[in-house]
């Protein structure tokens, strides 16, 4: 058997994004997503985290991966390239543990949005072909460098970027007669360990293209980009996942179940002195239910509180309530519920944020979080709303679910 190595870098100082390799992203640290992509490959043998961070270390080592090192701090500086990290990981391993595989497998945290088997195809590339010294995923390039100049100044020329054999003017040129170019991604580079070793490159002189699908194209780098990519990560898309895949949204919606207190309420409860009890809502939560029963979606709520201030939210709301119902019996009323209603669960929305309302995310065809959920829930999420219970959760779905009915029509 080929002994092939998954290697993920990640050091610990990152400034961007502080403790961006494990900081939560779409409900799991963002080093997991690179972690189940090898361990999910069929053809990778062997599974490990190259960090100087002891914290990195351990949550790498609860997903699966190994770190029988810590990275010495001279190759985890900012300016650091890549190579240095992997000529030490494979001295390291060489030298202690008497391990050399043939092929090296590199996985940016950074590009944690894969499809299902781009590992196993990138080392298939590699072994099917005896000139390669590596393989790198590529994607068609957003902007057209045959339209690139070369910047020397103010109130100097520019100078074009690139030329093109038998076309005087490309910059002038429809885009349609030029090369087709590509752009290198973080994905994936599956690389001969002698191209390392012995041209000292993680390229090496030969190098052959995964195309990767460009809707997979992601790499963060700031917090816009995490809150965009987050967004891509619960759209249904096919990917590698930590946990279970999440699904889309269904085509046809008919109903949509809220969980009362941390989904309608932030989850606080204010109690005088006679023991009465007040909570906190979003007035906007019911702007669009009206809209949404006029297109054939009704809303209503699911809950476990016995306070007579689910009712008489619900009714403000004009949406029809359960409530004081058993904390371990949401499932159960909710099956018996769609039963009455003689509405398919593969037709229901159900939005909730707390461990009680799981039973409910396996009977619905979406399942919902809000912002603020457990982690757990937000694991178990179909989708993650922006916003937090209690302060607009409801009125962002029920657009979210507006947007997508509109775009079908």
């Amino acid at each position: 058997m080929t002994e092939i190595l998954a290697l993920i870098p990640a050091r610990g100082g990152s400034k961007g994004i502080p403790r961006k390799n494990i900081r939560s992203f779409a409900g799991y640290p963002l080093i997991a997503w690179s972690i189940a992509a090898a361990k999910q490959a069929d053809l990778v043998t062997r599974v490990i985290v190259s960090t100087d961070d002891e914290e990195i270390a351990a949550v790498a080592r609860e997903w699966g991966a190994e770190t029988p090192f810590l990275r010495p701090a001279e190759f985890a500086q900012d300016k650091t390239t890549d190579l240095p990290v992997f000529e030490h990981a494979l001295q390291w391993l060489a030298e202690n543990e008497g391990y050399k595989p043939e092929i090296v497998v590199q996985l940016r945290p950074t590009s944690p949005i894969r499809p299902l088997r781009m590992v196993d195809d990138a080392i298939r590339i590699l072994l099917n072909h005896a000139d390669a010294d590596c393989v790198r995923g590529v994607v068609p390039a957003g902007q057209n460098p045959f339209k690139m100049w070369r910047f020397n100044g103010e109130g100097k020329p520019l100078n074009p970027l690139l030329e093109v054999e038998g076309i005087p003017e490309p910059y002038n040129a429809p885009r349609q007669i030029l090369p087709a170019a590509y752009w290198q991604t973080g994905h994936i580079d599956a690389i001969r360990v002698s191209t390392i070793t012995q041209k000292r490159s993680l390229t090496g002189d030969v190098i052959y293209p995964l195309v990767i699908d460009p809707k997979y194209t992601v790499d963060i780098d700031t917090l816009p980009d995490w809150a965009k990519y987050e967004a891509l990560a619960y759209s249904g898309l096919e990917m590698v996942s930590p946990g279970k895949s999440r699904r889309a949204m269904p085509e046809t919606i008919k109903l949509i179940i809220s969980d009362f207190d941390g989904v309608v309420t932030d989850n606080l409860v204010l109690t005088d002195e006679n023991g009465k009890e007040t909570v906190s809502a979003s007035r906007s939560d019911s702007m669009h239910i009206k809209t949404l029963r006029d297109k054939g979606i009704e809303v209503m709520v699911l809950s476990s509180e016995p306070n007579p201030v689910v009712m008489a939210r619900a009714t403000k709301m004009g949406v029809e309530a359960i409530h004081n119902v058993g904390l371990h019996d949401k499932g159960r009323v909710m099956r018996e519920l769609l039963e009455q209603k003689n509405v398919k669960a593969e037709n229901v929305i159900y939005v909730g944020n707390d461990l009680n309302d799981l039973p409910c995310f396996e009977v619905a065809g979406w399942s919902v979080a809000v912002a603020d959920a457990y982690p757990e829930v937000i694991r178990a999420a179909d989708f993650v709303l922006t916003k937090t219970g209690g302060h607009g959760a409801i009125r962002e779905l029920c657009e979210i679910v507006l947007k997508h009915i509109k775009g079908e029509n």
